[in-house]
């Protein structure tokens, strides 16, 4: 209570009027040829800067308040940027012609979440990914605060999206596609998303109803931009988690411009908060680089370069939870012998070209190349014992387990091994004339899966070792005696080679028309993908499919400044290695893809309140899939059934109010609801592993009045409990029982030393920084005891199983030192 009271003091204290804080405008000034012009003025205000030798400028104006910009070189009539609104931290880009003639740009007006988008998309400030602190911080974190995106495990960067899997979500930096690593099954096995939050310029995420140009999936897209430095730069990140360092360079001559990360995390200190005591060392470790040379006006090439080495070492030694209810609370205890060891080593290397053909045409090729080796090996002995517990308030052994009922053992052994190493070439174009846009892209993707799968696990109840559930395994002892040897209760054996080639390519039209006094913009494409899948002992079988996609917006010419959107169109996830590998690690490669239709209608509405932009969004989805191949879901291990015995359908309502609750600041507010069923082989439709309803989020940024300096961050999630699954071999229609409510808080207060607002002279011991913060961080201040699983018992007496919950971690405190030469 004296906790909750102290958050909610600092909540109250810090509602108020602060000082200013700033955004950024950025572009490059050209001549009426298209030439870059040095030594153009810019000035707003009092504020002003310079076009260097390459006609690139920067400035920082006042954020949350109406702007002029005023672009004047001699020679040229000036241009003037009127009533432009930008909230904290947010970059515009504005790229002026100086024209002989004068010209006077039309009114901008910025909302809170940057320019109106006429898809579906929505963009994210990269300051706020830095910021807002979190178990696993950075891009992943601040999207489980979307009302569409769920993810109930903190140590976990993946996500699910409108009811979809892990699977249905893609990633892409600088146009470039990322992957996964294919063999973890359980989120204290993640250590670093690709994403370094650190390198990030732009964010965009799109929830649904994405655009043709975006690739194959069922759920949703990040659209990432990495930034392109405008000056040396060095920082660091360091807690009590790991350590980040960054550094950006660019060259005299602003032909060459490089963003290195360097990353080490160790999650041992949200690890030692779990409900299983042991002896853990996991390690997570990669280097990132993104460079960019600039030959010509022309012409420039992107590489992109990462490399990733995730070790876990645990050796787990006793677990005790306790569960059941007030009348008869009861104590899972369970014993360990032996460790686990797993390594997931990647390598990713991309090259990205990009020709400017003419002031119309832009041509871009590119090919990536990644490669990973992954390890699970694990020898895990369980010796659990089931029972009571002391509940007399009384007792010295209240809480301890008492009149044990179960008493049994498991043994776990994996030993598995993936090879896997994926090729992509490929093109795009853009033609875009006045309000007209074409684009266009082919490319060709070359797969080769080399797994080798070997698990088994034995179960011994009382000395007696319990026989798979197979008729073939059927005994009568003690009548007979029974000689044959041990079997595995259940184990996995197989070796696959799996080689996919895939040819997608898509075109789309994108334009913008007025209607009487309104604006309509529309986009309409289409995509394909043809791929065969082939490989030793695997018949070789081609699939194709086409996917045409659309949307609309409508801006009426009103007083209220209000934006209406509607999108649709087929959506095909053709299967991965994954999803052609079924429960006994056969390959079905007559898998088909899952389609998903698409029906999503938006609103985006801003205003000004309390003299600051605000933004309301609201949408309504439903999704119909067919060809839907079925799968449980154990932590976030995915295993599917390799078939498309299955028919589902999504549908859900969201919104989410964005701005300046606090003046300086950008904080929201977003609420969801979603309901997803499936039908298996037409048993009727029970609920998917995804099945969220409804989500709340909270974003919320403050700062003392009196004291600027001292910042707060906090985020808060509140979701209901979506299915806890079932035993191994059971049916999922008789297992639809569901975790509890998931509730968490996540605190972050800091005190900035230095930053951009706040300068020191060169005397000063803090001149040689240009941002240094020191803060601490609590995770789950609420000490809410979340789920994300079930680990299921059996009671020798009652024959009973009980779902035992799987408790995530608990409060944890870290300290925080970030800082910017």
């Amino acid at each position: 209570m004296k906790l909750r009271k102290f958050f909610y003091f600092l909540i109250l204290l810090c509602c108020s009027i602060g000082v200013a804080q700033t955004a950024t405008v950025t572009g490059i000034v050209l001549d009426e040829d298209e030439n870059p012009i040095s030594n153009v003025g810019i000035r707003s205000g009092d504020l002003g800067t310079y076009t260097d030798d390459s006609g690139f400028y920067l400035l920082e104006i006042v954020a949350d308040v109406k702007a002029n910009l005023t672009f004047s070189h001699i020679g040229h009539q000036k241009v003037v940027l009127e009533n432009l609104i930008l909230n904290t931290n947010e970059t515009f880009e504005f790229h002026p012609i100086l024209k002989s003639d004068a010209i006077q740009v039309d009114e901008v007006t910025v909302t809170s979440s940057g320019n109106k988008e006429s898809v579906e998309i929505l963009s994210i400030s990269p300051e706020q990914i830095r910021k807002i602190p979190g178990a696993n911080a950075g891009v992943e974190n601040i999207l489980k605060l979307l009302p569409g995106v769920t993810s109930n495990n903190e140590l976990s960067t993946q996500y699910s999206v409108r009811g979809g899997n892990y699977d249905e979500n893609l990633v892409y930096i600088n146009e470039i596609e990322v992957y996964r690593p294919f063999l973890i099954r359980s989120a204290q096995q993640e250590g670093l998303s690709f994403v370094n939050s650190d390198l990030v310029q732009d964010v965009k995420f799109s929830p649904g109803g994405f655009q043709a140009k975006y690739g194959d999936k069922l759920s949703s897209v990040l659209d990432i931009k990495y930034k392109i430095p405008t000056a040396f730069s060095l920082k660091g990140d360091f807690s009590f988690l790991g350590a980040k360092v960054s550094m950006d360079t660019r060259s005299k001559n602003n032909r060459f411009s490089s963003t290195t990360g360097f990353r080490y995390r160790n999650n041992s200190l949200l690890l030692n908060s779990l409900q299983t005591q042991g002896n853990l060392n996991p390690s997570f470790t990669d280097v990132q680089s993104f460079i960019t040379y600039q030959f010509s006006n022309k012409f420039n090439l992107n590489v992109l370069g990462n490399l990733s080495i995730n070790n876990y070492k645990n050796e787990p030694r006793r677990r005790q939870t306790n569960f059941g209810t007030l009348d008869s609370p009861q104590a899972l205890t369970i014993f360990y012998e032996g460790k686990e060891a797993n390594r997931y080593s990647t390598a990713f290397g991309a090259i990205k070209g990009n020709y400017f053909l003419n002031d119309n045409i832009v041509l871009k090729l590119i090919s990536s190349m990644y490669h990973t080796t992954e390890e699970e090996y694990s020898d895990i002995i369980a010796s659990y014992e089931l029972g009571e517990v002391v509940s007399n308030l009384g007792s010295e052994e209240f809480g301890e387990p008492t009149n044990s009922r179960g008493i049994g053992s498991q043994f776990n052994r994996a030993r598995n091994d993936l090879d896997a190493l994926i090729f992509n070439l490929g093109h795009k174009g853009i033609y875009q004339k006045d309000k007209t846009q074409i684009e266009w892209g082919l490319k060709y993707t070359h797969e080769d899966i080399r797994d080798q799968l070997r698990e088994s696990e034995f179960i011994d109840s009382l000395g007696f070792s319990v026989r798979p559930p197979g008729n073939e395994f059927v005994n009568n002892q003690p009548e007979t005696p029974f000689e044959a040897p041990l079997e595995a209760y259940q184990s996995l054996s197989a070796t696959n080679f799996v080689k996919t080639n895939r040819f997608s390519g898509f075109a789309q039209l994108a334009t913008q028309t007025k209607w009487s006094e309104n604006s309509f913009y529309y986009n309409l494409g289409i995509r394909s993908q043809h791929w065969t899948v082939s490989g030793k002992g695997i018949e070789k079988v081609s699939h194709t499919v086409v996917s045409p996609r659309a949307q609309v917006a409508f801006k009426p010419d009103w007083k209220k400044d209000m934006l209406f959107r509607i999108a649709t169109g087929l959506y095909h996830q053709p299967p991965f290695y994954r999803e052609l590998r079924d429960s006994t690690g056969t390959i079905n490669p007559n898998v088909k893809a899952q389609k998903s239709f698409h029906v999503v209608v938006g609103n985006e509405y801003s205003f000004i309140l309390w003299e600051r932009p605000f933004s309301l969004t609201s949408e309504a989805y439903f999704k119909k899939l067919t060809n839907v191949n079925p799968y449980t879901l154990e932590d976030v291990r995915i295993r599917y059934s390799a078939n498309n015995i299955a028919e589902a359908y999504v549908y859900g309502a969201e919104f989410r109010m964005n701005g300046a609750f606090v003046p300086g600041t950008e904080s929201w507010v977003s609420v969801g609801y979603l309901q997803t069923k499936e039908n298996r082989s037409n048993r009727g439709y029970i609920s998917r592993p995804t099945d969220q309803r409804l989500k709340l989020g909270i974003l919320f940024q403050d700062y003392i009045p009196n004291i600027p300096e001292f910042k707060m961050y906090l985020n808060l999630v509140y979701s209901t409990g979506v299915p806890g699954g079932s035993p191994s071999y059971a049916d999922p229609y008789i297992f639809q029982n569901r975790l509890r409510d998931y509730k968490r808080a996540d605190l972050g207060i800091s005190y900035i030393f230095a930053d951009k607002n706040k300068t020191f002279n060169e005397n000063h011991w803090l001149s040689s920084f240009k941002e240094l913060s020191v803060g601490f961080e609590i995770f789950n201040l609420f000490n809410n005891q979340n789920s994300i699983t079930n680990t299921w018992v059996r009671d020798v007496d009652s024959k009973n199983e009980y779902a035992v919950p799987n408790y995530l971690t608990s409060r944890v405190l870290n300290l925080r030192l970030q800082m910017r030469l």
